[in-house]
């Protein structure tokens, strides 16, 4: 009974606290800082990020700090493994969805010819017309031959990385280069990958128009941190790509810095759409 309830509790952290980040180094920073009183000390980004994580662990599963100093060690291991189980299960469950959903919402959306096959990933990525537009960085012209050669080819000025945003988290899939905050994750593709993951595939599916007012930073505007927008954008860029399992690299791409990027934009606030 304590396995199957362990699981299920666990299979909200992947949503809600972290994609990558195992829950051992969380308690484990956590911990540190409590015996070492780090807060009093300068800190790494890495650090913080962890403890930024085992706050909303707590948050999330409110029973669990508690639960960690009353259980002996080798007890407390076995419940991180449970939880860590139903974690990965659910973030399986999110991209095998996602995979067939995005694909269904570009060609909708797009008409693209041939059709993306949701069952064929190696026909997506840059090997997909529409997939190579929408995995653009943003600040690129996509309309550019030069662009395009350069992505082709990855030459040095054209390495397509985790540093940079994609074209599909953008409004409208397009960018104003004097503002590059201005219509940031308000995509159709971002909304409807949001519902599908935080409410239902069936809701997501019944979307209809474009998007108009849809805003992603509205939808979780009062959310404790923006776990769930990081794990959006993150599984939509896997359902575009060409990889045919969760993994983290892809080529130059590295998806735990991009996650990493994402929780930083919105825990730094550099700009005014953030804060």
């Amino acid at each position: 009974r304590k396995t199957t309830y362990y699981v299920a509790q666990g299979r909200a952290i992947r949503h809600m606290v972290c994609l990558y980040s195992s829950l051992e180094d969380l308690v484990t920073e956590n911990d540190h800082r409590y015996e070492d009183r780090l807060e009093d000390l300068e800190s790494t980004t890495e650090q913080d990020r962890l403890q930024w994580g085992y706050i909303e662990l707590t948050r999330t599963l409110p029973w669990l700090h508690d639960k960690l100093g009353k259980l002996e060690h080798d007890k407390c291991e076995d419940m991180l493994k449970k939880l860590k189980k139903g974690g990965d299960a659910a973030r399986g469950d999110d991209t095998s969805c996602l995979k067939e959903l995005v694909t269904t919402w570009v060609n909708q959306d797009f008409r693209p010819s041939p059709l993306v096959k949701p069952n064929d990933k190696h026909l997506h990525g840059f090997t997909s017309d529409i997939c190579r537009k929408l995995l653009c960085p943003a600040e690129w012209d996509w309309d550019s031959d030069h662009v395009k050669a350069g992505i082709r080819d990855r030459t040095t000025d054209y390495i397509v990385s985790e540093n940079s945003w994609p074209m599909f988290t953008y409004e409208n899939y397009s960018i104003n280069r004097n503002n590059l905050e201005e219509g940031f994750l308000k995509s159709k593709l971002l909304v409807l990958a949001f519902k599908a993951i935080f409410t239902s595939p069936s809701l997501a599916r019944e979307a209809d128009g474009n998007g108009d007012g849809a805003d992603i930073i509205e939808n979780i505007r009062h959310a404790r941190r923006k776990s769930d927008q990081t794990k959006v954008k993150t599984c939509v860029r896997f359902a575009l790509s060409s990889v045919s399992s969760w993994r983290t690299i892809d080529g130059d791409f590295d998806y735990e810095a991009f996650w990493n990027n994402i929780v930083d934009f919105f825990e730094d606030t550099p700009g005014p759409v953030a804060q």
